[in-house]
């Protein structure tokens, strides 16, 4: 801040001046009495030249005292702060008004901005620093020992100031600063000292240069032989010998003494630091390296550290790795590494050399460094490195944690997630395809009815049916991968479903492989879908017949297994408690361990081209784990692999009720009357599923949306059936139906959807409602309107 310019002096009196206007003053009067004659006149004369000086003399004064008053030289902030910044701690000076004149530096970091002290906030005080402020102006000074503002541990005090005593001057100091130096000479010198000299411990301050700053009695009396002896700014070095075994010695004691161990203790950092030592005799003989009995007993305990630990010496060469560092490092058993860099790539050689040159002859710190090893170059591990003391020749100590199963955890985590996230855009894709394939079924079926076999078309619609049919089990495919096919489960025993496919295996499998069948006892029933659960089977058998081309065995073997016999299995996926097991082993070449964990990926195969999808095993996942199963796979090259499959055993509380069995015994024709309202938003689904219901008898009402079918229940008074899609744009299916119920509390419902019954079951909460999923048939279509018309 710029400096004031300098004020105008202000008039001082001339006494000159005075003296000669007197002079002048008489001399006209003289004058005038020579003249006139007259003594009177001459005297008023005088009186009034007298009266008129005396008042301009009081006009002239009075004019220059405001001028003297402008003229009083102007506060300097500049300077004010130039000298509050000499201060230590925190200063600020306010006004009458308690606005903030002037701060320094320290100031302005530790509080921020320009606040005035009175508005800095207390932390866990309900007193203000107003009342400090306004108890140094009536007082004259005001004192605050613990204030808490920003986090800091503050005093304060506060003292009127300035002409008048009108400003006040705030100081504030850290509480919490210590002046190192002082404390640890007090704590040498002092009564601490004495406490450890009696405790045996001698106890010495030096700084950079290594002269002493401060020593304890102890230490004095051992190093000159006179308690009392000032040693300050003497040298370390010069008070200690080494012999040429490597032992200390203080250099006034004679050759047979027990030699001694120093501490370094650094008290301080910066240009220049200051360090602790602390001395003890050595009982043990001071011997620079552990014997041979010890460093084997050190090296046995570190074998039993899970944690991966080595030791290197002075010059950074390994001296010991115990087992747990050589397994995370991926060193064999009989690699012996001269350095630690000689474990990690190129590129981090130069970083791990350098840290443990530094750790080895630096003070007793530690440190993690992220490196890549040799053996797993592309997955960064940290490696922690720590200077060791009282080791013997150890100098270093390295840990490096072995990872392995974190990494196997991650990796599993990331399968996961790219499983489901596939399997969601798997199951988006089959939804709209199947919307695709129901048109085209729908049509196919329609021109059927207008050709008879024999004619020259019929064979052609025919082949495009069977063709849709094949594209519709595809998406079947995908939905059971992406979990989201509609299941029909039922209660069931696992034999009974290897018997109803045992002889289509048997084909499958041809003369070359040999199928046997093992069934254990006391095997619970298990709820599943049997179509779907022969699909996983003869998947299964497929990819077992493919992976044994010379001809071997397939064995289905179906067994029990108690919540005792999972836990002893150790697995962290499969939860205590009954299943009934199905595995499935071959003889065949084995999965490589590189590639058994992508089996279940979807569209993974090792198949050559045109000879596989990708789906077959995907799908038996998909089946397996929307049925609550688990299945797990392994193997070993050239002897064969098994996959087993559990499934948890089913504890009914009362047989199964068939659904709609009556319906279906008493209506056999498809033909029909009613009126049915569609609510589909697909124009060819909607179309196709229009002319199938009119060609069977219906009355048929058609809407695009959901606002529109209930503007079509509400015009119409008769509606018998209200068939809809789930998923619709603005108004869903669900939200409809729940709308129309409001003034048709029994109108049956029909959903039709290509995701699963299970899954919109669970999110619809609703009663009395039928399910056909696409892509459906003309027939199927008509028989489901059939039977949600029959249970009205």
């Amino acid at each position: 801040m710029a400096a004031a310019p300098p004020a105008p002096s202000p008039a001082r009196p001339r006494p000159w001046l005075t003296a000669l206007a007197i002079i002048a003053a008489l001399g006209s009067a003289a004058l005038l009495l020579w003249a006139v004659r007259d003594p009177l006149f001459t005297a008023a004369f005088a009186a009034g030249l007298v009266g008129l000086g005396a008042v301009l003399a009081f006009a002239s004064s009075f004019r220059s005292a405001p001028a003297s008053a402008e003229a009083a030289p102007r506060t300097d902030i500049g300077l004010l702060r130039a000298a509050a910044d000499s201060a230590s701690g925190a200063v600020a000076i306010t006004d009458t008004d308690g606005r903030l004149v002037c701060a320094n530096s320290s100031y302005s970091d530790w509080f921020g901005g320009a606040a005035a002290p009175a508005e800095l906030p207390l932390e866990g005080e309900e007193e203000s620093l107003a009342a400090a402020g306004a108890e140094a102006r009536r007082d004259g000074n005001s004192a605050r020992a613990r204030l808490r503002i920003h986090g800091l541990n503050l005093a304060l005090a506060v003292e009127r100031a300035g002409l008048g005593d009108t400003h006040l001057v705030w100081r504030f100091t850290r509480s919490d600063e210590v002046d190192l130096l002082r404390e640890a000479q007090r704590l040498i010198g002092g009564q601490a000292g004495k406490r450890i000299s009696e405790a045996g411990l001698m106890a010495a301050l030096a700084d950079a240069e290594g002269n002493l700053i401060a020593a304890n009695q102890a230490f004095v009396a051992r190093a000159t032989g006179r308690p009392e002896a000032a040693i300050s700014g003497t040298r370390l070095v010069d008070l200690i010998a080494v012999t040429e075994e490597g032992q200390f010695h203080f250099a006034g004691e004679p050759r047979g003494t027990a030699p001694l161990r120093i501490i370094q203790i650094p008290v301080t950092e910066g240009e220049d630091p200051l360090t602790l030592f602390l001395l003890l005799d050595d009982p043990s003989g001071g011997r620079g390296r552990l014997g041979k009995e010890e460093s084997a007993s050190v090296n046995a305990l570190l074998d039993f550290i899970p944690m991966g630990l080595a030791l290197a010496n002075v010059d950074g060469r390994f001296i010991y790795l115990n087992k747990a560092f050589r397994k995370a490092v991926g060193l064999p058993k009989d690699a012996r590494p001269v350095y630690p860099g000689d474990l990690v790539v190129d590129e981090d050689k130069a970083a791990v050399s350098e840290s443990v040159r530094r750790f080895a002859r630096g003070p007793s710190t530690s440190s993690d460094l992220a490196v890549r090893l040799k053996a797993q170059p592309d997955e960064p591990v940290a490696l922690g490195i720590a200077g060791a003391r009282g080791l013997g020749e150890a100098a270093v100590i390295l840990s490096l944690k072995d990872n392995s199963e974190a990494d196997r955890l991650k990796r599993q985590v990331a399968q996961a997630t790219k499983m489901q996230a596939v399997g969601q855009l798997a199951g988006g894709v089959a939804h709209d395809f199947n919307n695709i394939l129901t048109a085209i079924l729908g049509y196919c079926d329609l021109m059927l009815m207008r050709h008879t076999p024999g004619d020259s078309d019929y064979d052609d619609i025919h082949q495009i049916r069977s063709n849709s049919n094949r594209a519709a089990g595809l998406t079947r495919q995908l939905l059971a991968f992406s979990r989201q096919q509609t299941l029909r489960p039922q209660v069931l025993q696992l034999p009974d479903v290897i018997s109803e496919v045992l002889n289509l295996l048997k084909r499958l499998l041809g003369e070359t492989v040999k199928l046997q069948v093992k069934h254990g006892r006391n095997l619970g029933a298990v709820r599943a879908d049997p179509g779907q659960l022969e699909q996983v089977i003869v998947n299964l058998a497929v990819n077992a017949r493919d992976a044994m081309p010379q001809g071997g065995t397939l064995t289905l073997h179906t067994y029990s297994v108690t919540p005792e016999e999972v836990r002893r299995l150790g697995s962290d996926i499969l939860p205590a408690g009954d299943y009934t097991a199905l595995k499935v082993s071959d003889t065949g070449t084995g999965i490589p361990p590189a590639i058994l964990g992508k089996i279940f990926e979807p569209f993974f195969t090792t198949k050559e081209v045109g000879k596989g999808t990708g789906l077959g095993l995907s799908t038996v996942y998909g089946i397996v784990k929307q049925s609550g199963g688990f299945i797990f796979a392994e193997s070993e090259e050239g002897e064969g692999t098994s996959f087993t499959i559990y499934l948890p055993v089913h504890r009914a509380e009362g047989a199964a009720r068939p659904v709609k069995a009556k319906a279906k015994e008493g209506a056999r024709e498809l033909w029909g009357t009613g009126t049915i309202l569609l609510v589909e938003d697909e124009a060819m689904v909607r179309s196709v599923a229009e002319r199938a219901l009119t060609r069977h008898g219906y009355t048929v009402f058609t809407a695009e949306n959901g606002e529109a079918a209930l503007e079509i229940l509400a015009r119409e008074e008769v509606i018998d059936l209200m068939i809809s899609d789930v998923v619709m744009p603005t108004m869903d299916g669900p939200t409809t139906v729940r709308e129309a119920r409001k003034t048709r509390p029994d109108l049956p419902i029909l959903f039709i959807s290509g995701y699963a019954e299970e899954q919109l079951r669970k999110s619809i909460d609703l009663e009395r409602v039928q399910f056909l999923a696409k892509p459906f048939s003309v027939q199927k279509l008509a028989e489901a309107a059939r039977d949600a018309l029959l249970t009205k």
